[in-house]
């Protein structure tokens, strides 16, 4: 993500997430922050999702992530997820963590598919929902060198 990709993901953040939206400095400021990573998704000349991560190695955090509807179920959230985490990786983080609306369950279930847990609950995190804590841990395997997530 660049700071020419602003205006499109603050279009697809407010439309998102119109109770809860990231403003637009807050964004700009998240770009230019040390240990972040921000990337984004286009479909011809469309930006269709984005997502970011914070990394302070060991841990790290998905900042923010989403998905624009019409392209929902296409591999989109999959491709960026898979992104980030292959990010952390090779920044040392081990920990990953994020936080998801309790009222999300196609969000929930893509973070589970790769191996995150729930760990706790944030009462009134967001307006109008709670927030789902998860946690993904991943250690070196026995002898491929890939990580591989522990339960």
């Amino acid at each position: 993500m660049t700071g020419d990709d602003v205006p499109a993901v603050m279009e697809l953040e407010r439309a998102l997430f119109p109770e809860d939206a990231w403003s637009e400095n807050m964004l700009r400021e998240e770009l230019g922050a040390q240990g972040r990573s921000y990337v984004v998704a286009e479909t011809g000349d469309a930006l269709v999702g984005y997502a970011g991560l914070r990394s302070v190695p060991p841990e790290g955090d998905v900042q923010t992530m989403a998905v624009a509807r019409p392209v929902w179920g296409r591999g989109v959230g999959r491709a960026l997820l898979a992104e980030l985490l292959d990010r952390a990786d090779r920044n040392g983080v081990t920990h990953m963590f994020l936080e998801v609306r309790d009222d999300n369950p196609r969000a929930q279930d893509l973070y589970a598919r790769f191996g995150f847990r729930q760990i706790g609950v944030r009462r009134g995190y967001y307006k109008g929902a709670d927030a789902i804590v998860m946690r993904r841990v991943a250690t070196a395997g026995p002898e491929s060198g890939e990580s591989e997530e522990r339960a």
